[in-house]
């Protein structure tokens, strides 16, 4: 039976019925203004009793469970208890506290050996749906030790596994805990305020939930403070002023995106800051908004009225950088890094790490620009110890037709992240296995019984589909792997056959004798 398509942002997988690049949905309307939109919980299935911990326990060893990927999502609507807001506000997404650390794997456990990994995986990497197209990397994610080389050294279209070297060199640059400001200043005219974006995706048009990632951050908070900022100093009217120079100053579209991407809900143009990564209505793969940024100002000008500061809509303007040195008027604050790189990670959304990326560009002194950028993820994956021999990055998200990452580089990142006690953040982002964002409803039929312990990021464009991450096998032993296969036929049995692989991995000690 074919799998139902990613939850995600990340492309939905195309085939003979679907070009790449059709959309599913109207196109996003023309008029940049905001539609505030209620969005739907991010659900995600939850194991319970011993399962569940039997899974934590195999994980602990190198990370503590990623509690967005041990429980369902939650969808809490904030109210506006003081000032009205627009109507209905775009939900936030929260992220429950994570679990107390839990007992370490085995040191000892033995490794499996390569000529027995090899004789069970080799008949899986030939299957028929992914047409002699797969290369497979399996390495010792605790030694860094080499257990299955079959091409891995090959560069293959990634997909949006290269997320995973966007949040690698996120993690590395800007540190898990660091945090985005959505500011408002100053302006150099008199009257006037400017919205500064500071990559911030992820904000809700009502108040900020602080136990979220997405909608940590609220614009009617942002309101709040400049409104009463403008009160203190006499202030009852303002121009609101877009900076939009972190991400080029205007709407930015990488060229190899398709030319229904942003119409089908796949990523929404870059821009400096976002309501809810640019969706216009409450659905994941609705049409996102021309352009977010200048949704965003809007919004607050709007917020700004009901607050009684005489600020008008349709008179924001985009201006170049904000005044240096300007007085802050307010200031919100997305969550930590290490929540909104999970958030990318488990929905694959195109949108956020685009964001990452252009960040990772900025903290390195790179101009705007997705090629620009995705130079400075590469630089920042080498800086963090990952070996990018081979790889070719066009954008942050996989997403543009052009970059080409062997699987040798994946494994690279993820058994790097494995010994680095910083970098384990990025093993504790991936989604699991039959249970969370793009693999909740994976590893069914065959693979059923490595629900759960695989831990891996998805990619899924027309022809290819690859599968990167962590499995402890049946001796205990951590392993890292990546399936990369970009000639294969129909995306369903493509991903049951990426499935078979890791799910093999997971069941197999693989030791001789």
């Amino acid at each position: 039976m074919a799998g139902p398509p990613e939850r995600t942002a990340e492309p939905a997988p195309q085939d003979d019925d679907a070009p790449r690049g059709a959309a599913p949905a109207p196109p996003a309307s023309t008029d940049p203004r905001p539609v505030p939109v209620q969005r739907p919980a991010r659900r995600r299935r939850l194991l319970v009793g011993g399962a569940a911990a039997a899974v934590a326990l195999l994980l602990g060893g190198y990370a503590v469970a990623d509690a967005a990927d041990a429980a369902p999502g939650v969808l809490t609507l904030a109210p506006e208890p003081t000032a009205p807001a627009p109507a209905v506000p775009p939900g936030a997404a929260a992220r429950p506290a994570p679990p107390g650390a839990l007992a370490a794997l085995d040191p000892a456990a033995p490794r499996p050996d390569p000529a027995a990994l090899a004789a069970a995986l080799d008949p899986l990497l030939a299957a028929p749906a992914l047409r002699g197209s797969a290369t497979a990397s399996v390495v010792d994610a605790t030694t860094g030790q080499v257990l299955l080389d079959s091409g891995a050294s090959q560069p293959q279209v990634p997909a949006s596994v290269a997320k995973v070297l966007t949040a690698t060199a996120a993690l590395h640059a800007l540190g898990p805990d660091a945090t985005l400001p959505t500011r408002v200043v100053a302006g150099a005219a008199p009257g006037q305020v400017v919205l500064v974006g500071g990559g911030d995706q992820l904000l809700t048009a009502g108040r900020g939930d602080p136990a979220a990632t997405v909608g940590r951050a609220g614009l009617a908070d942002l309101a709040d403070a400049v409104a009463a900022s403008l009160r203190a100093q006499g202030t009852t009217s303002a121009t609101v002023v877009l900076d939009d120079s972190l991400t080029g100053g205007s709407p930015q579209v990488e060229a190899g995106w398709g030319s229904g991407d942003v119409a089908a809900g796949y990523v929404a143009p870059l821009t400096s800051v976002a309501l809810d990564a640019g969706r216009a209505t409450p659905a994941n793969y609705a049409p996102r908004s021309l352009d977010p940024a200048l949704d965003v100002a809007r919004t607050l000008a709007s917020l700004l009225a009901q607050r009684g500061v005489r600020a008008d809509p349709a008179a924001v303007v985009r201006g170049g950088p904000a005044p240096a040195a300007s007085a802050v008027l307010g200031e919100v604050r997305s969550a930590p890094l290490v929540d909104v790189v999970a958030d990318a990670l488990a929905e694959s959304d195109n949108t956020v790490a685009e964001a990452l990326a252009r960040l990772v560009g900025q903290a390195t002194g790179r101009p705007p620009g997705f090629a620009a950028s995705a130079q400075a993820v590469l630089e920042q994956a080498r800086a963090a110890g990952v070996d990018t021999t081979g790889a070719v990055l066009v954008d942050g998200s996989g997403l543009g037709a052009g970059s080409q990452v062997p699987a040798a580089v994946f494994t690279s990142a993820l058994s790097t992240a494995a010994r680095q006690p910083g970098a384990a953040p990025l093993l504790e982002a991936m989604p699991v296995g039959g249970l969370s964002g793009t693999l909740a409803e994976r590893f069914e039929g065959g693979s059923t019984a490595a629900a759960g312990l695989v831990r891996a990021k998805t990619g899924s464009l027309t022809g290819v589909s690859s599968l990167v991450g962590t499995v402890v096998d049946a001796d205990g032993r951590l392993l890292a792997f990546a399936v990369l296969a970009d000639g294969t036929g129909a995306t369903a049995p493509s991903r049951q056959a990426l499935d078979a692989v890791a799910a093999a991995l997971a069941g197999c000690g693989c030791r001789t004798g």
